[in-house]
This record gives structure tokens, C-alpha cells and sequence, in this order.
């Protein structure tokens, strides 16, 4: 049995452990609203970029000089998977969820007979990645230096993507992120890049026919690298905000355990001390009735 003195050590040290999760879910807590608010503000535009270049493109299908980052180079061989992860930890399971969608979509496609390649973007996923797939990870961006997240930020992301493309590295590029819903819902989120996903029309929805100048093919040749950045730009706001959440629920949970095992190792203590105290007062009393 330990004795008071390390029964007393290890109380004080999980109180300090406590201060520390207490002050990490507040920091947190701080941080989470502009993070939100950043991801949020997003959502509209990369949604609206989706909806016009779907719309164009609509109108380019079937054409031959469509851009290959919409129509892709015609294989599917080589698939390239931009893993977007967070730059620390202490956030539950945000890191592992993005990291586990992805591996699952590589095992399914190595099953298929398929190359896959490995982007990483945060040094979490790296990590994770590196243990199974060490030689397939071709590139690695790293984001603790900066202190807030810019479109910049993206664009040098997306720049690497396409030069790789167009050096014929890969044919296919899938982006796994966590978009945000709430402190306590992270949800995995896999969204195809290169080619470009189309969104069908709603059903029922009247089609409306555009005239564009310049031709359809001109102008997504300058859209679809921006979109492409803009789409980066929003899964890095919306991990942002995710880790900002996870990591506050994840504090909290901390905080709640550290003070049940105060709770705990206290009342141990108590009992312990009770019953030393007992010993010595019946060695007491036993030594006096003895004279």
C-alpha cells in the first residue's frame, strides 16, 4: 500500500493536471467561436463556386477541350489522397476519424488494384499515415507556424496538386477533411478534387440556359484552380473549427475525470489515515494496560 506522503503527491499532481485541462477547455472555448464563424462564412461561397462551375461545366460536357481538372485525363489508376489533418493533439478523436476514412478508402482501393499515393496536410495525420504507408506518402505540408489559417494558406496547397497533376503523377485526387457541426459532432468528409464532382440538377428543377463569353472552356480553365484552392481553403476552416470543438469537449471530459479521481484518491487517503491513527491509538492503549 503507498504511503499518506504518496498518497498526498499524487492528489496534488492530478489537481494540477486538472488546472491544465480546465485552462486548454477554456483556451479552447476562446478560440472555437472565430473558428466557427471562419468556417461558416465559407460555406456559402465554396457552395456557390460548386453550383456555378457545376452549371458551366453542364454546358462544356461532351466537349473536347473541356480542362482536364474537370473531364480528368481519362484513367483511374493512380489515386491521390489529400489528407487534411490538425497540428496537435489532446482532441479526442479528431485526428484518428480523418485518418481511419481515409485508410479505409485506401485499403478499398489497393484491394481494387489501384496506386495510391498520400498528401498530408497537418503533422497528426503524418504521423498516423507514416506507420502503414510510409512509402506512399509523396508530399507533406505542415501548418504549426501559422497563426491563422488564409486562403494563401490554400492556394500553395492546391498549387502542389495541380503541378503534381500535370506532371502526370496521379490520376484521381480525393480530399478527406472533418466538417464541422457541432462541439460534440465532427463528421469525416471525403470530397473528390480532380475530376471535378458535377452536381446533377435537382429533381424537377427547370434548367436554365446561359450564353457565356468567352466560351465555357475558357472559363473554367481559370475557375477550376481556384475552385479547387477554395474547396482546400474551406476543409482547412472547417478543421479548424472541428479541432477547436473536440478539443474543448475532449478538456472537458478530462477535467470531469481528473475530478472524480481527486474525489477518489482523497477518500482513500482519508480512510487510510483513519486507520493509521486507529493502529497507534491501540498500540497506546494496549502499552499503557500492559504496565
Amino acid at each position: 500500500m503507498a504511503s499518506l506522503k504518496d498518497m498526498r503527491v499524487r492528489i496534488a499532481s492530478t489537481k494540477a493536471t486538472q488546472k491544465i485541462t480546465k485552462a486548454m477547455q477554456m483556451v479552447a472555448a476562446s478560440k472555437l467561436r472565430r473558428a466557427q464563424t471562419a468556417a461558416e462564412a465559407a460555406r456559402p461561397y465554396a457552395e456557390k463556386m460548386e453550383a456555378v462551375i457545376s452549371n458551366i461545366a453542364g454546358a462544356a460536357a461532351g466537349s473536347p477541350g473541356a480542362p482536364v481538372l474537370l473531364a480528368g485525363n481519362g484513367k483511374d489508376q493512380v489515386h491521390l489522397l489529400l489528407v487534411c489533418t490538425g497540428e496537435r493533439g489532446l482532441s479526442g478523436a479528431f485526428n484518428s476519424s480523418i485518418v481511419r476514412l481515409a485508410r479505409e478508402r485506401a485499403y478499398e482501393l489497393m484491394g481494387q488494384g489501384k496506386t495510391v499515393k498520400f498528401f498530408c496536410v497537418g503533422r497528426k495525420g503524418y504521423e498516423q499515415l507514416r506507420r502503414n504507408f510510409e512509402k506512399q506518402i509523396i508530399d507533406n505540408v505542415e501548418l504549426r507556424s501559422v497563426r491563422q489559417i488564409g486562403f494563401v494558406n490554400a492556394e500553395e496547397i492546391a498549387q502542389k496538386v495541380i503541378a503534381r497533376f500535370n506532371a502526370g503523377e496521379f490520376d484521381v485526387c480525393t480530399l478527406f477533411y472533418s466538417r464541422f457541426k457541432s462541439v460534440i459532432s465532427q463528421i469525416p468528409t471525403a470530397q473528390r478534387l480532380i475530376p471535378l464532382e458535377v452536381t446533377a440538377p435537382a429533381a424537377g428543377a427547370v434548367a436554365t440556359s446561359y450564353e457565356y463569353e468567352p466560351e465555357e472552356d475558357e472559363i473554367l480553365s481559370g475557375l477550376l484552380p481556384r475552385n479547387l484552392a477554395v474547396q482546400i481553403f474551406r476543409a482547412l476552416l472547417e478543421n479548424n473549427a472541428s479541432f477547436y470543438g473536440a478539443q474543448m469537449s475532449a478538456m472537458d471530459n478530462a477535467t470531469r475525470n481528473a475530478g472524480e479521481m481527486i474525489r477518489k484518491q482523497t477518500l482513500v487517503y482519508n480512510r487510510t489515515r483513519q486507520a493509521m491513527i486507529t493502529k497507534e491509538l491501540i498500540e497506546i492503549i494496549s502499552g499503557a494496560e500492559a504496565i
